[in-house]
């Protein structure tokens, strides 16, 4: 087994092994950081909603009271606005879902379901719990949850959620009695989610995943290539000339020239060691000769 090939065997063993670590290490931090990332931007757009539902209640409600008492008008209603508003902006952004599960809905769209309903009595069990994350499987695939809880802080809410007797008659018409009353001040009624498949902070992970460890394959095999360039000019080279050189002196041919040796690295050592050698051996001939 020559030099070359112990080197570049040794040289491939380490970065296998390097590439190996490399790839399980950026793998899964790359993969926590996009679920981050997801989480951030999951974030971003229930903040979103919650600006809708002030700007509604603020601004969109007082101005349609009056109407509202001949006609009911979902838009007036916080739930509806922030999820009519999140409908429009999954055309941009179709992977992200969200939901104002609640316990007792007035509009049946928005009924909690097995999974939500947890989440709700999270909430409830723990009045200091402000946020929950999580990941959940699916039909279709594994999900990553973000949720935030519903609470009635606001006393005006129940004008229309406490007995139905108060409730606007116009929302009775189109929503009926049985449903949305009951809720009581500072009451956890249910949770604002935002659902995001897995595939999608996966996909991001994998895309950077692999444009990385491309990178460091690159490096290598750069790496390698001008290892292999230095070895050969450097190392195997001046080895190979004085192997040869060795095999003509010792069948007595002299007229090899001498190495330069002028580098002070060890080949440079080696070569002024052989030089003696062969003035040592070509002055120990000439003397047997005479």
């Amino acid at each position: 087994m020559g030099l070359r090939l112990k080197f570049n065997l040794v040289l491939s063993l380490v970065f296998a092994a390097g590439l190996a670590v490399s790839a399980y290490l950026s793998n899964r931090l790359l993969s926590q950081n996009a679920q981050q990332e997801t989480l951030r931007n999951a974030g971003l757009m229930m903040e979103s909603a919650l600006s809708v539902r002030s700007y509604t209640i603020k601004q969109i409600k007082p101005l349609l009271d009056a109407q509202s008492s001949q006609t009911f008008l979902p838009q007036t209603v916080p739930a509806y606005a922030a999820t009519e508003i999140f409908t429009t902006l999954r055309s941009k952004y179709p992977n992200f879902i969200y939901k104002e599960a609640t316990l007792n809905p007035t509009n049946p769209r928005d009924r909690a379901v097995d999974w939500e309903s947890d989440i709700v009595q999270k909430f409830r069990a723990d009045e200091n719990a402000r946020e929950i994350s999580g990941e959940r499987d699916t039909p279709t695939g594994r999900m990553l949850y973000l949720a935030r809880p519903i609470t009635i802080s606001d006393p005006a809410c129940l004008a229309c959620h406490s007995v139905p007797s108060v409730a606007p008659a116009s929302m009775i018409r189109v929503y009926g009695a049985n449903n949305g009353f009951g809720w009581k001040h500072m009451e956890t009624i249910g949770a604002q989610v935002v659902s995001v498949p897995m595939s999608v902070p996966l996909a991001n992970a994998q895309r950077t995943f692999a444009t990385f460890m491309l990178s460091l394959a690159g490096v290598f095999l750069v790496l390698f290539i001008v290892l292999n360039v230095m070895l050969s000019l450097l190392i195997i080279g001046p080895i190979t000339t004085m192997s040869n050189a060795a095999d003509r002196i010792s069948t007595g041919d002299f007229d090899v020239p001498e190495f330069a040796g002028r580098s002070g690295d060890e080949i440079g050592v080696l070569a002024k060691s052989f030089n003696r050698m062969r003035r040592s051996l070509q002055k120990a001939i000439r003397l047997i000769e005479r």
